[in-house]
């Protein structure tokens, strides 16, 4: 850094906050480290006794913050998404659209291992809503060397490290299966508590059928859903292992391909994930999908409805974080369920 009369700061950039007090009314920087000199600044730092300036010597090999901090906007920034104006060597990113928000990972950590920046996001594989925040990133020192930036690009590669995916409302099937709710020996609790939850994803059921544990009537109830247009068929009930549970075999015979059935997730262990040929998924939701406040189904409906294909590679990292807590008031999706790295 260098020494310059303030009249000969224009266009220089400050390394120290400029202080302002003015007695019983405010003692805060009226201009911050980083600050880019203008002519209309010259008398403000004057009238505080400004004379001189410690400003950054320009060199061509450096950065200022704020055109760094521009540069991991376009490492970070995906589709669907808006940009704050870079400010004191931050910027912010937030959603445009309601969506599956996703992270990689990987690469979000190669470029924070640089040094001298960082990028934080939100957790990845949730929900966002229209207006979340879903990432600040910084650069450290108020300038930096170009080539830290160009090797962050590389650590980062070609494609955005963020990901909104807009959600796509879906027409659904729903088979509530169990000879106690078929033959009506108790009320059928599961449905009210799918209807209620795809609604608040703006879904619609458009077909619905009670079974026994039948697993040819289940099939055959699958499939005419599916004929008849349903983007997504669920199944309550008959997931376990009792000899009266039938749901798993009667998907399998629908000639879905089965992802996975057993999630390393409490509740939620005997969730099944399937696809139809042509991509639509079948699942069948375990008991725990009912009564419990957050389960594996809240996990994986914002994939099914973002069209993001539930994997088994996916299914088996949710074990680190795949343990509920049950907390007496819950706070999903700010805890750490569902939140393994």
């Amino acid at each position: 850094m260098k020494l310059i009369k303030t009249e000969h700061a224009v266009g220089q950039v400050l390394c120290h906050d400029i202080t302002q007090i003015i007695r019983g009314v405010t003692k805060d920087a009226v201009f911050r480290k980083g600050h880019v000199v203008r002519e209309e600044d010259v008398p403000v730092l004057l009238s505080v006794g400004k004379e001189h300036l410690y400003v950054w010597e320009k060199d061509e090999n450096m950065l200022h913050e704020d055109e760094a901090a521009d540069v991991l906007r376009t490492i970070c920034q995906g589709e669907h998404m808006t940009a704050s104006a870079p400010k004191e060597g931050k910027i912010e990113l937030s959603a445009d659209v309601d969506g599956l928000f996703l992270v990689d990972v990987e690469r979000l950590r190669r470029v924070n291992s640089l040094g001298e920046m960082m990028i934080a996001t939100r957790a990845s594989g949730f929900f966002v809503r229209k207006g979340d925040k879903l990432c600040g990133a910084r650069i450290i020192p108020l300038v930096i060397e170009k080539k830290k930036m160009e090797r962050a690009r590389q650590a980062a590669g070609e494609e955005p490290l963020l990901k909104l995916v807009p959600l796509k409302p879906k027409r659904y099937g729903l088979v509530t299966t169990g000879s106690e709710v078929f033959h009506g020996r108790i009320q059928d609790e599961f449905t009210p508590v799918i209807r209620e939850k795809l609604e608040s994803y703006g879904c619609e059921m458009i077909a619905h059928q009670v079974l026994d544990d039948d697993h040819e009537a289940i099939t055959a109830a699958i499939q005419n859903m599916l004929a008849g247009g349903c983007e997504l068929v669920l199944c309550t009930g008959g997931m376990s292992v009792d000899p009266d549970d039938r749901t798993p075999l009667a998907i399998r015979n629908t000639g879905a391909d089965i992802v996975s059935y057993g999630a390393p997730v409490l509740p939620g262990a005997m969730f099944l994930a399937a696809y139809t040929k042509d991509g639509r998924p079948v699942c069948g939701l375990p008991g725990c999908v009912m009564y419990a406040k957050r389960t594996i189904f809240d996990l994986a409906l914002p994939r099914l409805l973002a069209d993001v294909p539930i994997t088994a590679e996916w299914l088996a990292g949710l074990g680190h974080g795949g343990l509920c807590l049950n907390c007496p008031e819950c706070h999903f999706p700010n805890c750490g369920f569902g939140r393994g790295v």
